[in-house]
């Protein structure tokens, strides 16, 4: 499926779908050489990966470019790369530890003229981020994210986490660790997936 078909619907311009289609060729060529995603996730990236990123956008507060979006483990980008390339308004920062993936994300960011701040680093070592908006997509299980977004989310953020079909068990194994507000939105491009909106959260 091309991607003007996968993108119907979603609020996407010309110019980001240049960019886009940039960050897919690239995708493309980098993962031959280094395993960024699954081969079988390739041949459907345009939903299982940049649709799937782009519809966290619809999620998030109104006047987002006023506000610092935070990706942790941030991979091959999803969602944060394409929130980057999406909305140049809004302050990207990108969290990844492994040096041949933060290669991927600069050439990336050089390719398609977006400059979303880029750590090579450790969730753990880092000091508090204050994310307004706190994402991680295939990153840990939720009581794990938990901890994270404890010490990086800024007090009145939210957290947009893409989760797969275990997510109700995620979100009750997570519940003997933490007390949350939490809302779960049906995913667009996966029938069995859901993004989980964190909003108070405290240790039980």
């Amino acid at each position: 499926m091309s991607a003007p078909e996968t993108l119907a619907g979603l609020d996407v311009s010309r110019e980001t779908l240049e960019r886009l289609t940039i960050y897919h060729d690239l995708l493309r060529k980098w993962n031959a050489k280094i395993n960024l995603v699954s081969r079988a996730s390739l041949e459907g990236a345009w939903t299982r990966h940049f649709a799937d990123s782009l519809q966290l956008l619809d999620l998030a507060p109104p006047r987002a470019d006023r506000r610092s979006w935070v990706d942790l483990g941030a991979g091959a980008g999803f969602p944060g790369l394409v929130v980057a390339i999406a909305r140049p308004d809004v302050r990207v920062l990108l969290v990844e530890s492994d040096a041949r993936k933060v290669a991927f994300l600069r050439a990336v960011a050089t390719a398609t003229g977006v400059s979303p701040i880029i750590h090579e680093a450790r969730i753990e070592a880092l000091p508090g981020l204050d994310a307004d908006i706190l994402s991680a997509r295939a990153l840990a299980p939720l009581a794990k994210l938990l901890a994270y977004a404890e010490k990086h989310r800024a007090p009145t953020g939210i957290c947009l986490f893409p989760k797969g079909g275990t997510v109700h068990k995620e979100i009750a194994d997570a519940e003997r660790q933490w007390r949350f507000e939490y809302r779960v939105h049906p995913s667009r491009t996966d029938p069995e997936a859901a993004i989980v909106e964190i909003g108070a959260l405290a240790r039980a």
